[in-house]
């Protein structure tokens, strides 16, 4: 029985190789052709020591790989027979573009392989020391990209009134109206953060609250990528703070 052309979508994770999953270690070491996301960790290539890279970056902002080109590429690849491995920072089904490269390879009768990885999102709460759905602030956590297909905003009063943890990726270049928008439905004390980086040696964090978290960041200099993160759950980062200073000046 032949085995049918197969591409990978593997979840590269927020920038430390330590958090690949042992699937995506595998799947790396048998990569003919590596299809390299710009946010993944360049030294991921080093895990796929016989594959031929191929460098897709797609940030925003940035001068970009069409996204048709790359499908085509990981079509004409696999249909050679190649072991494709497109390789996603962050996780897969996240604000990848997953859905359409799934659809377009599936239409040319290639399997897809999905290997998850740990989101962004997720490495900036871990970095933050918080749950995002920490039961006594919320019973819940939105993921939300910080603008739609035709570069319009969200419908923050919608997100707003859910009471879940908001996690806001792509937001940076748009955080002035990100907060303006939400602080029209929520209070100006509402707490805030900004990671950037998350999970690297790179990383910068910042604890704020709405009505300021705009020109905070900007005073911190901090950019893309980045995730913001936005509800009552985001000030247990705050707490722990003050705890561990009144701890060291006890001490």
């Amino acid at each position: 029985m032949t085995t049918p052309p197969t591409v990978t979508l593997l979840g590269a994770g927020p920038g430390d190789l330590d958090l690949l999953t042992l699937k995506a270690v595998k799947a790396l070491a048998k990569a003919e052709i590596l299809l390299l996301d710009d946010l993944a960790n360049p030294d991921i290539i080093e895990l796929a020591p016989n594959a031929r890279v191929i460098k897709v970056g797609k940030r925003g902002g940035c001068k970009s790989t069409p996204q048709d080109f790359i499908q085509r590429l990981m079509r004409r690849y696999a249909l050679q027979g190649k072991h494709v491995v497109r390789v996603k920072g962050g996780e897969v089904l996240l604000f990848g573009r997953a859905g359409e490269e799934i659809r377009f390879l599936q239409v040319a009768g290639i399997a897809v392989e999905i290997i998850n990885g740990i989101s962004s999102g997720l490495a900036a709460a871990a970095s933050l020391g918080i749950s995002l759905t920490h039961r006594d602030h919320c019973q819940g956590v939105t993921f939300v990209t910080a603008h739609d297909r035709d570069d319009g905003e969200p419908d923050w009063a919608t997100l707003a009134a859910t009471g879940t943890t908001l996690v806001i990726y792509m937001g940076m270049s748009r955080i002035d109206s990100l907060c303006a928008g939400l602080q029209r439905h929520l209070p100006a004390s509402t707490p805030a953060a900004v990671v950037q980086w998350a999970s690297t040696t790179r990383e910068k964090r910042l604890v704020s609250r709405i009505d300021s978290l705009a020109s905070d960041a900007r005073n911190a200099g901090m950019g893309s990528p980045a995730i913001i993160l936005i509800g009552n759950a985001i000030g247990e980062a705050d707490r722990q703070r003050s705890t561990q200073e009144a701890e060291a000046w006890a001490a």
